[in-house]
């Protein structure tokens, strides 16, 4: 074969080498691709439990902050904090009637006031028509958990140990997801702190 004839058909094609070359390029600008479209979606995951999460604290601790301060007006500075056998005894948190009684609340899946499954309820203590409820599977492995402690009048980040008390009380939502693979994840913390202010006599 002419070597003009040679030389005409190396340059109208590829020769192995270079679509070897190629394929190799396009296979790793489509891992880079998926790559990244895979960790838009994580990051878009992440974000909308944080949003549900941040929505279930605000909403439980909305509830509590509503709550009185204490059961008992004569006795402002109880060290017991938490609920009483008759009030765990409710369904839900229907008889809470003061703040401290949500020290030590814990629930999986996250429920409303009266223990219905976030998602399902409707508001009033009953189940919404199935049409209208959330998958199932999408709060599965959340946590609702509360603490109420006191703090140091002089620095609210300290806590007191058990028995001081002090005339402010730090009321802390968490709402933390627990998975086999991941572990537990926090994914929305709230902590106020509430005071105690006496009676004018």
């Amino acid at each position: 074969m002419p070597q003009a004839a040679c030389q005409r058909r190396r340059e109208m094609g590829f020769t192995l080498l270079e679509a070897l070359v190629a394929i190799a390029l396009v296979a790793m600008c489509g891992a880079a691709v998926l790559w990244g479209l895979q960790s838009g979606v994580q990051n878009a995951q992440a974000s909308l439990e944080q949003t549900i999460a941040l929505g279930l604290a605000q909403q439980l601790l909305d509830e509590i902050l509503g709550a009185q301060y204490c059961a008992d007006l004569a006795n402002p500075y109880e060290t017991h904090l938490g609920a009483s056998g008759w009030e765990s005894a409710g369904q839900g948190r229907q008889r809470y009637n003061d703040i401290d009684d949500y020290n030590g609340f814990v629930s999986s899946p996250p429920v409303d006031l009266w223990g219905v499954p976030m998602g399902e309820d409707n508001g009033d203590g009953a189940s919404r028509h199935p049409a209208f409820r959330i998958s199932p599977t999408l709060l599965e492995g959340w946590f609702q958990e509360v603490e109420v402690y006191y703090v140091s009048p002089s620095d609210f980040r300290t806590r007191l140990p058990t028995g001081q008390v002090s005339d402010f009380r730090a009321v802390e939502v968490r709402i933390v997801r627990q998975t086999g693979d991941r572990g537990r994840r926090e994914l929305a913390k709230l902590r106020e702190i509430i005071a105690y202010v006496p009676p004018l006599r």
